[in-house]
């Protein structure tokens, strides 16, 4: 990776000095008829919850607790497989949290811990924003404005209308996953496609980021691990580490969690859309809604 990347991020990450590319957009705001008050949503029955896909599920322990993040490479094909790949290798074990800033992010991935380095892989191309075509299982929670935000799985995501696809060649349209709390994003210098092995995870929601980098999905639990990680420019010694990160389908089923998490498909998360919405008004985004997740121990 290039040895310039610590005073790049240093540049382009910072929580205060970061600017969005010309096109970003914040989420759109809900009209007067989204925001109705709706009914309290009820707790969520069987219907309402979803097991991933366990071949896309990272099991990160840390010294401060464990994370499970969903990927989604729906939107960032390429930056998922190389965790995947990166994961199943072992590159990430032992690897610190060399750079945390309260209330933005936790930066990780690098071999020197230094914020340099990165695997011996080649750079990755941007994956800012994706092309939404009619099958893509975004679930539509507003619209505004010619845009549409919902989610894939737990990432949430901002896209142009549908109806807009109509109107272009390969009759897709432009979307791009929003940096909540929770949503893993490729570190990169200033080039767009310096992308390698180092990742960041939200400590909260981060709008500046979106469209000028690669989102690739988003904890499904362990926020408040997250939230934990020792914070530091760089991190002062010791720094918090990831022990272990395994792919949850690579995992003995003898030992492997049980995971399951809500639906945004469901009856409860639509209530509860509506509900949080009409709370927060004129305000809301698709930050303001948490996706609910189940994780137990095998039964022995």
């Amino acid at each position: 990776m290039n040895p310039r990347l610590v005073t790049a991020l240093a540049a382009v990450l910072a929580a205060t000095a970061l600017s969005a590319p010309a096109d970003a957009k914040k989420a759109p705001k809900p009209d007067a008829a989204t925001i109705a008050a709706p009914a309290q949503p009820a707790a969520p029955g069987e219907a309402d919850w979803r097991t991933p896909d366990p071949r896309n599920v990272l099991v990160i322990d840390t010294n401060k607790g464990r994370i499970t993040f969903e990927l989604t490479p729906q939107i960032a094909p390429a930056a998922a497989a190389r965790v995947l790949d990166l994961a199943r290798s072992g590159f990430y074990d032992g690897r610190g949290f060399f750079r945390v800033i309260e209330g933005f992010m936790d930066q990780t991935g690098d071999p020197t811990d230094t914020g340099t380095g990165g695997s011996p892989q080649t750079n990755l191309p941007p994956e800012f924003t994706f092309r939404r075509a009619a099958d893509t299982p975004l679930v539509v929670v507003q619209k505004d404005s010619g845009m549409e935000m919902g989610f894939i799985g737990a990432m949430p995501v901002i896209s142009q209308t549908m109806d807009l696809g109509l109107l272009t060649a390969d009759q897709k349209v432009r979307a791009y996953g929003t940096f909540c709390q929770g949503v893993g994003g490729m570190a990169r210098a200033s080039e767009p496609d310096s992308g390698n092995s180092q990742f960041y995870l939200m400590r909260g929601p981060t709008p500046h980021l979106d469209q000028g980098y690669t989102p690739f999905g988003r904890a499904i639990a362990g926020l408040d691990v997250i939230r934990a990680i020792k914070t530091g420019e760089p991190v002062e010694s010791p720094m918090d580490k990831m022990l272990k990160v395994r792919v949850l389908a690579d995992i003995p089923a003898a030992e492997r969690p049980l995971v399951r998490v809500i639906d945004p498909r469901g009856a409860w998360f639509a209530a509860e859309v509506a509900s949080v919405a009409a709370q927060k008004g004129a305000d809301f985004t698709l930050c303001d809604l948490d996706i609910p997740s189940q994780i137990s121990n095998p039964t022995k």
